[in-house]
């Protein structure tokens, strides 16, 4: 199961929970540990996951964090957590202090159901009053999977994710205004539409009659958009459909070699689609080729040698996936059943990366 697939699981299951979920402690248990879990982190292990910690200075007796997620025994991520009815205010919080004289550059602050990320892009050090990102787990979007994904143990990268925080904080600014202003237009985003395309003086009626075009017409615009995009997605889906039917048809269903005995079998088929509906979320299912060779089932990018993927080794008693690093160093990864790839998803999407 893939990251997205468990936030959406985890979410799914939210609204089931909540009557039984009275307490902090609760909300904590069956909520927020799950999630840290689904990012990578062993919630059980207190080199990795501290709760209750505490800093070593500059905090007054007794205060302490709820989680702190560490890394080479230091803190990069501050969890504060509040009941699941609570509503998510920071302010006076000792989070404040602990993210100024600890080493962390992230601090979240959730109730289980909503997540608010914070880093320092205002002053270096000293914890932003407005967070970069706020997702509501029970309406997440795929975009908002994406930036909650680079927090995954296996992605994490404080460079990267501090360098999107600042557009991501801006870009979901603009997004409030525009969705407050497309409901109810304020005189100046009015006067803007008025002042491009009227001639007269705006008056009051004048403004008051383009206070409900300029409404109306917003609201238009968006939903042209949003049916130009699903027109053409659709279109996309059906040709990309019948494109790749009949390329697993050409690359699964070729002629068995007799001079080299080689003959792709179904369990290399099987594991090349699992590998391919894994992969698809990084690169378009028409680069990811499947070619069947006498000692293994090589998948590659484009079909080129210089670009594999992974491999198949099903030849022998033993199974084994094959990744790559981006020296080209194999790694064997020992498995099972075929479906035994799905539990290495993470090491092979992270594996191919480089290709990006």
């Amino acid at each position: 199961m893939d990251f997205k697939d468990q936030i959406k699981q985890l979410a799914s299951r939210i609204e089931k929970m909540l009557p039984q979920i009275n307490t902090e402690e609760a909300t904590k248990n069956s909520l927020i540990m799950p999630f840290i879990q689904i990012l990578g982190y062993d919630v059980f292990n207190p080199f990795e996951v501290n709760p209750e910690y505490i800093a070593a200075l500059g905090i007054k007796k007794g205060e302490k964090v709820d989680y702190a997620i560490l890394k080479d025994g230091q803190p990069v991520i501050l969890v504060e957590c509040k009941h699941y009815k609570e509503k998510l205010d920071p302010h006076n919080s000792p989070l404040f202090r602990y993210f100024h004289v600890s080493k962390a550059k992230f601090a979240i602050v959730t109730n289980g159901i909503n997540y608010r990320f914070y880093t320092d892009l205002v002053e270096s050090n000293k914890m932003d009053e407005i967070p970069f990102l706020e997702i509501n787990l029970t309406e997440i979007k795929d975009t908002e999977v994406v930036e909650v994904q680079k927090f995954h143990k296996s992605y994490f990268d404080i460079a990267h994710i501090v360098n999107t925080a600042s557009e991501l904080k801006y870009s979901n600014a603009i997004k409030k205004i525009l969705a407050t202003e497309f409901k109810a237009p304020t005189a100046n985003f009015v006067k803007f539409f008025v002042s491009q395309v009227y001639d007269g003086k705006a008056t009051e009626k004048v403004m008051l009659q383009f206070t409900e075009i300029v409404k109306k017409s917003a609201n238009q615009f968006v939903s042209d958009i949003i049916s130009e995009r699903l027109k053409t997605a659709l279109e996309q889906e059906v040709a990309g459909d019948k494109a790749e039917a009949a390329k697993v048809a050409e690359t699964l269903e070729a002629p068995i070699d007799k001079d080299n005995r080689m003959e792709t079998t179904e369990e290399e088929k099987e594991g090349f689609l699992i590998i391919k509906s894994i992969l698809r979320q990084k690169f378009s299912v028409n680069r990811i080729i499947g070619r069947d060779t006498k000692s293994y089932f090589g998948v590659l990018l484009d079909d080129n040698n210089r670009k594999p993927l992974a491999r198949l080794l099903f030849n022998n008693a033993k199974k084994y996936l094959v990744i790559f690093d981006e020296d080209k160093s194999e790694i064997k990864l020992d498995i099972q059943a075929v479906d035994d790839i799905y539990s290495h998803a993470d090491r092979l999407l992270k594996s191919v990366g480089h290709f990006e």
